[in-house]
């Protein structure tokens, strides 16, 4: 898999950012959530997968340039 930077709200382009795959997809890289709370609330979490938190802003800014 390859992937395409997209965007990030980070000053020096770490995390929080966006990737587009070559698959079709998106890949989240942010902090990864370990509130024990927070964690309870996500439903039917699979072997594997993790829960990352991203600015509202990111998402909004990059849906903006990916679908105009």
């Amino acid at each position: 898999m390859r992937m395409r930077f997209l965007g990030s709200t980070s000053e020096a382009g770490a995390c929080p950012s966006l990737y587009e795959t070559d698959r079709g997809t998106i890949v989240v890289q942010g902090m990864q959530v370990t509130d024990p709370e927070a964690l309870a609330d996500l439903r039917d979490v699979l072997d594997g997968e993790t829960a990352v938190e991203v600015p509202r802003e990111l998402l909004v800014d990059i849906a903006r340039k990916v679908l105009s």
